[in-house]
């Protein structure tokens, strides 16, 4: 059982990720949805700053995730456990910062659109929106690879958790049900972002309970590996 700074920092950076995602989505004055719309930008204008520095922090709990994860796989790259475990956190990370970039996309426009909107009649709002038309495109496209990627990397990791029983057996089987949860959500059902959202929230759920176990317990590696 290996539990010492390294699992305690990497433990600290789930339960961090958690409080910043999960916080900043609670007190946010507006959530975009799928697309950024004309009305978006009226109700972000009502406190802009304030909903400016939740997204910020909405940002940098992808990042910290990311970070977390980095942590997690410095700790268990060893044989054999590297073989699935590695692919798994590079699944995880790229999705999560797939994520990171679509999220500083609606947070970028969302504030920029407020000044080029102010003011403006319907019909040059109207001309804004649709030149923006195609970036909300990719940017919805970046959404859904970004929770593919960590949808498959969760799978990888909850596998690899169970394989070599490196954590609780439930946050193995917690973490590969949560991984084939998004990718059938968003193979099946790509264009509902209503549909994906209690995952985000399960997301957040599991981030808290790795960082807790983590605290707790460490992980279960073979003493001469500790």
């Amino acid at each position: 059982m290996k539990k010492d700074f390294e699992t305690n920092f990497t433990g600290w950076s789930f339960i961090i990720a958690a409080i910043l995602l999960w916080g900043s989505w609670a007190f946010s004055t507006h959530h975009i949805g799928e697309y950024l719309i004309a009305s978006d930008f009226v109700t972000i204008s009502e406190d802009v700053w304030y909903w400016i520095w939740m997204f910020r922090f909405h940002i940098f709990g992808w990042v910290t995730m990311a970070i977390a994860t980095f942590s997690l796989v410095s700790i268990l790259a060893k044989r054999p456990y590297r073989v699935v475990i590695l692919p798994g956190a590079g699944m995880l990370i790229v999705g999560t910062f797939t994520l990171a970039i679509a999220s500083a996309f609606y947070y970028n426009f969302g504030a920029w659109g407020v000044g080029k909107t102010v003011g403006k009649s319907p019909s040059e709002i109207q001309d804004f929106m649709d030149g923006i038309l195609y970036t909300n495109q990719y940017v919805t496209c970046f959404i859904r690879f970004g929770r593919i990627f960590s949808g498959v990397g969760l799978v990888l990791l909850g596998f690899g958790f169970l394989k070599f029983k490196l954590l609780p057996s439930w946050l193995g089987w917690l973490t590969a049900l949560l991984g084939l949860s998004a990718v059938a959500v968003i193979l099946s059902i790509p264009d509902n972002f209503e549909i994906y959202k209690p995952l985000f929230h399960v997301k957040v759920i599991w981030l808290v309970m790795m960082g807790a176990v983590l605290l707790k317990q460490g992980v279960n590696l073979p003493e001469s590996e500790s």
